[in-house]
């Protein structure tokens, strides 16, 4: 049994959401304790839950003391992996993506395609934005042969929720490759999607998108933004994810949702400051995908490379994570991770 101590650390979900999918991908049982001990509210909360129990349900594992607000998890993976139509409502406004970035990894090994329908939030503060997931981060996976793809069904905010996501993954033949990305290289594009839900009449997607370009231009850069405009939300809403491609593959995203008191034009400023900013450290990926690509790398076939804007404790946490569970050599030199695929004697499925 592999046992963790969930307040190492970030002492965050994270650890929740990743140790499950790698132990669900090992086969090995996991003794989880402390969980999420550095956080406002400790324990499973309902989006890290279902989790565990999603991944439970793909190899028929069994998970002792899996409820809302539990500190501690013994979780039993089943020997067969399965793919197949699942569909799983987090009840909340909990990330959808989240928990799609974990089942994403585990259907990778399973033993046929695999398509999850979940509902939840979409676009939110502190996790995934879908079109980020859909735009920058499947796109750099489906490159070491993972093929997943997503498409948003329905938009969801905080704090309603009841957005819809789709996502769609095929099992990786063999194993993945590794990824290289030494150098950022040259910009030759900017794309992105300002969306807003039941507020065409304030003109926000435009607002959101115009105030981005025009302060992107500033750095001369011109940037491509589609302004959407949805009315099939349970809630008025809006979220703005633009992505630069490079001559070297690269792809850097960053985006930002609304809420209340959050204007159209902080928003677009916001957004392309993060960007110009991961641009400007010479990084190879974004603040977001430096961590989401760690556990990814760690299951591939050899050593996957690439530079990184800023070390977080989301990045350190991961590293920590995949060389306790999977023994992955990893090293992180001048915002430079390298890590050596797990073992191929190791039991992944």
């Amino acid at each position: 049994m592999i046992r963790i101590d969930g307040a190492e650390k970030s002492g965050s979900g994270t650890i929740v959401r990743l140790a499950a999918a790698l132990c669900t991908i090992l086969g090995q049982e996991l003794h989880l304790w402390n969980i999420r001990a550095k956080r406002d509210k400790p324990g499973l909360r309902p989006q890290h839950l279902q989790v565990v129990l999603a991944c439970a349900q793909m190899c028929h594992g069994k998970v002792e003391k899996a409820e809302v607000g539990s500190h501690e998890i013994i979780y039993r993976p089943g020997k067969q992996l399965m793919g197949g139509v699942y569909e799983w409502d987090i009840g909340t406004a909990g990330s959808t993506t989240m928990l799609a970035m974990s089942l994403a990894l585990v259907g990778c090994f399973a033993d046929k395609p695999s398509t999850f329908r979940i509902s939840g939030s979409l676009f939110q503060d502190f996790a995934p934005s879908a079109y980020h997931m859909q735009q920058v981060l499947f796109p750099l996976l489906r490159r070491m042969g993972a093929g997943a793809e997503l498409e948003v069904k329905k938009p969801g905010y905080v704090p309603e929720g009841k957005g819809v996501i789709e996502v769609k993954v095929n099992p990786a033949e063999g194993r993945l490759r590794p990824l290289a990305l030494p150098q950022q290289g040259n910009v030759t594009g900017i794309k992105g999607i300002a969306l807003s839900s039941h507020l065409a009449e304030q003109r926000v997607s435009q607002r959101m998108a115009e105030e981005c370009r025009n302060r992107l231009r500033e750095d001369s850069y011109h940037a491509d933004i589609e302004s959407r405009h949805d009315t099939q939300a349970d809630q008025k809403g809006a979220v703005l994810s633009v992505w630069a491609e490079t001559d070297s593959g690269c792809l850097i995203g960053s985006d930002r949702a609304g809420r209340r008191g959050r204007s159209s034009e902080e928003i677009g400023r916001y957004v392309a400051r993060n960007l110009l900013q991961d641009l400007k450290t010479g990084a190879a990926v974004d603040r977001y995908a430096a961590d989401q690509l760690i556990p990814y790398c760690a299951v591939a076939s050899g050593t996957s490379e690439y530079v990184i804007p800023a070390v977080t404790e989301h990045v350190e946490t991961n590293l920590w994570l995949v060389h306790r569970i999977l023994g992955s050599s990893t090293s992180l030199e001048n915002n430079r991770v390298r890590i050596q695929g797990a073992d191929c004697q190791q039991s992944l499925r």
